[in-house]
């Protein structure tokens, strides 16, 4: 069984989210959320976030199946940070110019699944 969720548009730059990321892929769902719980960054709740969503996908998704499934056996698949667009903002500058900021976003996806389905 696999299931995927997947978050757009989080407000924090892909390189900040990806360095939690790489810290959960391939792990136990359970030592996942442990991890996450721990991290003291701000990425670490939206992408806890977003792996309690795949969980609940991939539960809804047995259910549906009528399978059988342990979330304890879950694994997570695949956990992948994608750049969003950012969000142009402007600030003022000397001589009354407008210099530009990028307020950068991400997309969060997560692929959860069983050892066999993998």
């Amino acid at each position: 069984m696999e299931a995927r969720a997947i978050q757009r548009y989080a407000r924090q730059s892909s390189r900040k989210m990806r360095l939690v990321v790489d810290l959960i892929r391939g792990k136990n769902v359970n030592e996942a959320f442990a991890i996450l719980k721990f991290n003291k960054k701000f990425a670490a709740k939206q992408i806890e976030k977003t792996l309690k969503s795949a969980v609940a996908n991939a539960e809804q998704a047995a259910l549906k199946a009528n399978a059988n499934l342990d979330v304890d056996d879950l694994l997570v698949t695949k956990a992948i940070i994608n750049m969003g667009t950012p969000l142009k903002r402007f600030t003022s500058a000397a001589q009354g110019r407008g210099v530009p900021i990028k307020k950068r976003t991400s997309h969060v996806e997560i692929h959860v699944g069983t050892k066999e389905s993998t």
